[in-house]
């Protein structure tokens, strides 16, 4: 069992020093990896459930902060949870994961991927909240594409991504451990009447719509999931380590009366 921490600025505050010294006490003490969440834009009355998040809160961009945490540590393995996937033009993405992988030596391996829960907050990005689950099932598509390119370059052509022959350099660093396989994007089901994406994996043949993109390991099974929630590594490119939150046992002081309480993910 491995142990990582998950630093939250809308709690912790913004202090660079301080979060720096966090992140090297973990380090030291053992901590395998340090998770940032993200938060594009905030506003009054957002909220999911009945967790509100006041709009002051003061959430920092996680990739940027992930590169400032790899430039004062050497080893703690660094890691999104989560990063708002559908909200995110998927071509920079991959290239900004792909740098900090890079200048990190190879520890943008946890890349934890959701879809976001407030209406809002996708309007502030520019994208339609009823169809964030496909656009992030396809952004997962386009990453894996680009990681997996070389000099030839590498087309895609979806919903709502379309390019001919892009190469992205330099590629984010390769790791092979026989005791740590590496799997693919593993899809979660989400509940009725919420939104969900495509099958990531459909049975039968392998499904390609970007060409020189690898053939991908057929999953028939599905777990039920937070919607959105999907991992998005990539094997055997580097960043290909993926965390999904499991549900919680229900707890009576928590939930409520066995039946009327809620699972949160």
């Amino acid at each position: 069992m491995k142990f990582g921490i998950s630093y939250n600025t809308g709690v912790y505050g913004v202090d660079p020093d301080g979060m720096i010294a966090v992140a090297r006490h973990a380090e030291d003490c053992g901590f395998e990896s340090f998770y940032v969440p993200e938060h594009i834009a905030l506003y009054p009355g957002a909220k999911v459930g009945a967790v509100e998040f006041p709009p002051a809160l003061p959430i920092v961009d996680p990739l940027e902060t992930l590169s400032f945490v790899a430039a004062a540590t050497e080893r703690i393995l660094l890691g999104t949870g989560v990063l708002l996937l559908p909200y995110h033009y998927p071509v920079v993405l991959a290239k900004r994961l792909a740098t900090i992988d890079v200048l990190s030596q190879g520890r943008m391996r946890l890349l934890t991927v959701g879809v976001g829960a407030l209406p809002g907050e996708a309007q502030a990005a520019g994208v339609d909240f009823a169809t964030r689950g496909r656009r992030a099932d396809e952004a997962i598509d386009v990453l894996r594409l680009l990681w997996a390119g070389d000099e030839n370059g590498v087309s895609f052509d979806g919903e709502f991504f379309s390019f001919q022959n892009f190469v992205q350099l330099p590629q984010a660093v390769r790791h092979h451990d026989a005791a740590d396989p590496r799997r693919g994007i593993e899809p979660g089901r989400s509940p009725p009447g919420r939104p969900t994406g495509r099958r990531l994996f459909p049975r039968g043949p392998a499904h390609r719509r970007g060409t020189s993109q690898p053939d991908r390991d057929h999953v028939d099974g599905r777990r039920p999931g937070r919607p959105g929630s999907r991992r998005a590594g990539v094997h055997p490119v580097g960043i290909d380590r993926h965390v999904r939150r499991r549900r919680r046992r229900p707890c009576p002081q928590r939930d409520g009366p066995a039946g009327g309480g809620r699972h949160v993910a």
